[in-house]
């Protein structure tokens, strides 16, 4: 198939791509408030799909946010319109409503609305993260839960600390690397490299008043400190595994980030959670990982991109040494013909998909595959994160059907550290964002298929 270029087809007006930058490295800026036309979105699917698990637990979480619609709830978020009743009035009320949304038996999918005036739903005492309609339920599903209780039990601490990092009061370590870029391979390396600032940072974050604040309102009492720390360091790894996934794939594929004008990189599919919480300084670490870059810039392009993501009107010159962030909303083939192909924006020197998802629906695999077939057919490096090896084998099939070259695939080093559960199916094995990655580049994949089945069912 020739590239998108030689298949013309009329033009929209170009749309406005607006970065903003930080020094030593980061910001975000401003994108168009509507799409042209719907089109899939995988947010929007994995809030239906939670139906499929429980049904009408799509519309409890919209009743305890007092919101009619889904659609509503996206525009309350990006700020297109005001509802009476949205949004909390104390802590307390937050995390009760919160905590509200858990609350189906994970046996028999029970939600409180649907039980008799003499059930009430319970919480699990070992991990305090699911709940049970009855004893016989919980009885019943004890053989599938206590394979992930334990973990569990760190998720429900997680989802509660996650707020401090939400908030601002969570402020990750930042900085040169105080050691050679090529010695941190993994989470390992890298606490042993910020082993001292880190400690400070956790110390003072376990003692501080916003974390005696959120204990005092979630309504349930506070673990203990290595448990508190250790929730901190999966938070923050979470955070990083992003920008550090980034560089794994600047690394890996050989792009140089000392290049006169400095690098590109488009994250293509961004979601509204990705960039909705994204703040100047997030990708720092992105900058500290290429010590003497030249200029680093990340546009994250999607039709779920937060409309509130950045604050700059116009894209500035890459200046060395600091990381540019920007966002479009909008699909990725769209985006390339208005902006890339018009010159106004940068090509690429690297693309990156987090959690692509294009393996999961028919719709989802439609909307991706001019994008998929841009980056093979213009030969642009790559790289996808998957949450599991059965996502990883999948997306794999997927990319050699296509005639796509992938180049390496596997563990990746810098996955986040933090548990997280299917939500509307609590006892399926918790999964770990950018648990692995598939880098490719061009056509012709030099695996057949018999060889790929080969190799997936023999990694770890």
């Amino acid at each position: 198939m020739a590239p998108r270029s030689r298949q013309r087809r009329h033009k929209k007006p170009p749309s406005s791509v607006t970065p903003m930058v930080v020094t030593p490295p980061t910001v975000v800026t401003s994108v168009p408030l509507t799409l042209s036309k719907p089109d899939p979105s995988i947010d929007a699917l994995g809030f239906f799909s939670l139906d499929n698990n429980v049904p009408g637990l799509s519309q409890l979480i919209l009743q305890k946010l007092n919101m009619k619609s889904y659609e509503e709830y996206k525009l309350v978020l990006d700020g297109g319109a005001s509802v009476s009743g949205f949004g909390f009035g104390c802590l307390q009320e937050m995390f009760q409503k919160m905590e509200d949304t858990f609350r189906f038996c994970a046996h028999c999918r029970a939600l409180p609305s649907g039980l008799s005036d003499s059930k009430v739903l319970r919480q699990c005492k070992r991990c305090r993260n699911v709940y049970y309609c009855g004893p016989e339920c919980q009885r019943s599903d004890w053989p599938e839960h206590r394979k992930v209780c334990q973990e569990l039990r760190l998720v429900a601490v997680d989802r509660l600390m996650e707020w401090l990092l939400v908030t601002g009061a969570f402020v990750l370590p930042s900085g040169p690397w105080p050691c050679l870029a090529e010695v941190v391979q993994g989470w390992d390396t890298w606490f042993s490299m910020r082993c001292l600032q880190l400690d400070a940072t956790l110390d003072a974050m376990l003692s501080s008043h916003a974390m005696t604040t959120l204990w005092a309102s979630v309504g349930r009492p506070k673990p203990d400190p290595d448990a508190l720390q250790g929730s901190l360091k999966r938070l923050l790894t979470d955070a990083l595994s992003r920008p550090l996934t980034l560089g794994l794939g600047l690394r890996a594929l050989g792009i140089d980030v000392g290049k006169t004008g400095g690098s590109t990189v488009h994250v293509v599919g961004a979601s509204h959670v990705e960039t909705f919480f994204t703040r100047p300084g997030d990708y720092d670490e992105l900058g500290y990982m290429f010590p003497g870059h030249l200029g680093l810039c990340v546009i994250m392009v999607g039709i779920d991109v937060s409309a509130g993501f950045t604050q700059s009107t116009s894209i500035s010159p890459l200046e060395p040494g600091t990381v540019q962030l920007s966002g479009h909303r909008g699909l990725y083939h769209d985006f390339w013909e208005e902006q890339v192909e018009t010159g106004q924006i940068a090509h690429p020197d690297l693309v990156v998909a987090f959690h692509p998802g294009f393996h999961a629906s028919p719709d989802l695999m439609e909307a991706w595959l001019p994008t998929l077939l841009l980056l093979r057919d213009y030969e642009i490096p790559t790289l996808i994160t998957v949450y599991s090896h059965q996502e990883l084998a999948a997306s794999l099939q997927i990319l050699v059907d296509l005639d796509t070259h992938i180049t390496a695939y596997g563990a990746n080093p810098f996955a986040s550290l933090k548990p997280e559960e299917v939500y509307s199916n609590p006892n399926k094995q918790p999964v770990y964002c950018n648990a692995y990655y598939i880098m490719f580049l061009g056509r012709s994949c030099q695996l057949d298929k018999k060889q790929l089945e080969e190799k997936v069912d023999g990694e770890v």
